[in-house]
């Protein structure tokens, strides 16, 4: 197994692409550190998974706006597992509203957790990995919303804007401690966050006009990032990887075959 042995904390893997990264990862051997901030019946489900799969699995319910708890996180997972190897960001929160009618309180969040809340896991993992003296490899999931401007998500794109270029400038500073830093860039993934502002029916309409025509999976999120996280990228940092089916192409151009 590709992962046989090595520690990764991935946050928000209680649900969706976090625990499809987790599965994946526990598949090819590794040990998984479970952020959850509150949904701890699924994120033990996550664990029993992990555990089914002969991987170590343990549970650390962090809000990841919060610095200090986050640093502290980072401690008790390289404690308990011996090192940390591995680092996945990927908890987030999103209100969707446009600019004008925003409420502010839901935007900041938006902005504490997306952003603040993946530079602190970076920086703590990093940290450690630096320490320790034998590399890394971190994963920052991010989304195509740092390049489209879609409205009704202004503070989600400022976030992933600004986490993208976070992403590259610490793969830049870390190479030198060979710590790999990349990005991934999933596009429309069905999970309970895009259910959060969608119908079934709405998601079923949408998927319609991807040109791949169907949403993503979590699961393919996950094999993604083992692949990533595994030495097979040992040359890749400071990269970001589009999985999204089609969907940044211009799909709204199309035209029926023989039809101008």
């Amino acid at each position: 197994m590709k992962l046989s042995g090595r520690n990764i904390l991935i946050t928000g893997a209680s649900r969706g692409i976090g625990r499809g990264c987790a599965i994946a990862l526990a598949e090819q051997g590794a040990n998984i550190g479970i952020n959850y901030r509150s949904q701890a019946a699924e994120a033990e489900e996550t664990a029993a998974i992990v555990r089914k799969h002969g991987g170590k699995a343990e549970l650390y319910q962090v809000d990841v706006s919060d610095q200090p708890a986050v640093e502290k996180m980072v401690e008790s997972f390289a404690k308990d597992f011996g090192s940390v190897d591995g680092f996945i960001s990927n908890a987030v929160y999103s209100d969707r509203e446009v600019m004008i009618k925003a409420d502010m309180a839901g935007f900041r969040k938006t902005i504490d957790v997306s952003m603040w809340g993946a530079f602190y896991g970076v920086r703590a993992a990093a940290q450690k990995m630096v320490a320790q003296g034998k590399g890394g490899s971190i994963i920052v999931v991010s989304s195509p919303h740092g390049k489209i401007p879609v409205p009704t998500a202004m503070a989600y794109n400022m976030a992933k804007a600004a986490i993208d270029h976070m992403a590259r400038t610490a793969a830049i500073e870390l190479a030198q401690y060979r710590i790999r830093v990349n990005i991934i860039h999933p596009g429309w993934i069905d999970t309970p966050g895009e259910r959060k502002f969608f119908s079934d029916q709405q998601l079923a309409e949408g998927a319609a006009n991807i040109p791949w025509k169907r949403m993503g999976t979590a699961e393919e999120m996950g094999r993604l990032a083992t692949f990533m996280m595994s030495d097979d990228c040992d040359y890749m940092t400071g990269s970001t990887v589009l999985m999204d089916g089609g969907i940044s192409l211009p799909w709204w151009s199309k035209r029926e075959e023989g039809k101008q």
